[in-house]
C-alpha cells in the first residue's frame, strides 16, 4: 500500500519489539473504556458472538480497498478481504480485548508480534491486521444501519489483483500488486456465455509445513 496508510501488515516485515508481550493491552488500539480519555464515538464493530466489541473514532477510513493476495484469500476464505486503513488511536475497545488470538503470518506463530493478525479468540471472526502505525479492520464486521452510510467505506482499488479468483467488473483501478508501486491491469470485460474463468497464481507452500 502506498506509503502514507502502510501498516507493516502488508509487506510481511517482522518487527521485533523489546516490550513484554502483555504491553500490547495498555496500548492502542487495545485500549478499554475504564481509565481512558473521552473517545468520541462514530462506528460500533463486533465479532460474530459478540465478545468482542469496539468503537471507532473516524467518519471514514484513511482509505479502504480489496485485497486479492493468496493470503488473504487462506486466512479469510474468501475470494478477497475488504479492508479500511485506520489510525490506531482511531479504535476503542468497549470490551474483549483480553478475549483476542493473535496470528504472526511471517514465522506462523500466535504470539503478538508485528505485523500481526486479530481475530476473536472464542468464534475466530477476523477482527483487524495490526502493522506498524496503522490497522486494517475488516468493514463487514460494523453496524452500518443504511446503505449510504456503507458508502463511506467504499473501496477506491483493488490491489494484488494478479492474483484474483474472480474477475471483478466495478472499474475500480486494480493494481498487480501494492496500489502506487505496480502495474495497473486492464479489467476484463464482461462475456455473454456464461463461463467463469478463473485466474490467479497457484499457491507455492512448503510441502514439508
Amino acid at each position: 500500500m502506498g506509503s502514507e496508510t502502510e501498516t507493516g501488515a502488508e509487506t510481511g516485515v517482522v518487527v521485533r519489539d523489546s516490550s513484554t508481550e502483555e504491553d500490547w493491552k495498555s496500548k492502542p488500539p487495545y485500549r478499554t473504556t475504564p481509565g481512558n480519555e473521552p473517545f468520541d464515538k462514530k462506528w460500533t464493530a463486533h465479532c460474530h458472538c459478540g465478545r468482542v466489541k469496539y468503537w471507532l473514532s473516524r467518519d471514514k477510513p484513511l482509505a479502504a480497498k480489496f485485497c486479492h493476495c493468496v493470503d488473504c484469500q487462506a486466512l479469510h476464505g474468501a475470494p478477497f478481504q475488504w479492508a479500511a486503513i485506520f489510525e490506531k488511536q482511531d479504535l476503542h475497545f468497549e470490551k474483549g480485548a483480553e478475549g483476542l488470538a493473535f496470528y504472526h503470518a511471517p514465522d506462523k506463530t500466535t504470539a503478538h508480534r508485528l505485523p500481526c493478525k486479530v481475530s476473536c479468540a472464542y468464534c475466530r471472526s477476523p477482527i483487524m491486521d495490526e502493522g506498524r502505525n496503522m490497522v486494517l479492520m475488516f468493514p463487514g464486521i460494523i453496524k452500518f444501519g443504511d446503505a449510504e452510510r456503507r458508502k463511506l467505506f467504499d473501496a477506491q482499488c483493488h490491489i494484488f489483483y494478479s492474483q484474483r479468483v474472480v474477475d471483478m467488473h466495478d472499474g475500480k483501478p486494480k493494481w498487480s500488486k501494492l496500489d502506487g508501486q505496480s502495474e495497473l491491469m486492464k479489467e476484463v470485460e464482461r462475456t455473454d456465455s456464461g463461463e467463469h474463468i478463473v485466474v490467479g497464481q497457484a499457491r507455492n507452500e512448503n510441502k514439508n509445513d
